[in-house]
């Protein structure tokens, strides 16, 4: 695990560092081989390539994803309208959805 990251997490709000380490761990439980790195300023996740990305905000916590054309995004969970990148807002713990998260984690890193 990356100090960077650890340290961008841990200046967080309460709210933000559990929505934070639990991204975190799902990613490692999800993508076996996946690293973090602190890019651009806010931790990044890769495995052959960059595919998700966490980001404070004052009220929300980002969880954005690179490559999100592989994601089956049924109920229009994703907002952004760049080329690259897709994101969902996270206000609390409760705005995980575990097993979509787990297979957008698998979708985006292959």
């Amino acid at each position: 695990m990356s100090s960077q990251v650890t340290d961008y997490i841990n200046e967080a709000s309460e709210e933000q560092q559990r929505i934070m380490q639990r991204v975190r761990e799902l990613i490692k439980e999800t993508v076996p081989g996946s690293t973090e790195e602190f890019k651009w300023s806010r931790p990044v996740f890769r495995k052959e390539k960059d595919f998700a990305y966490l980001k404070r905000a004052k009220k929300y916590v980002t969880l954005g994803f690179f490559n999100f054309e592989k994601l089956k995004d049924e109920d229009n969970r994703l907002e952004g309208t760049g080329k690259d990148m897709r994101h969902v807002k996270l206000t609390t713990l409760n705005d995980l959805d575990i097993d979509l998260f787990k297979e957008w984690f698998q979708a985006a890193s292959t």
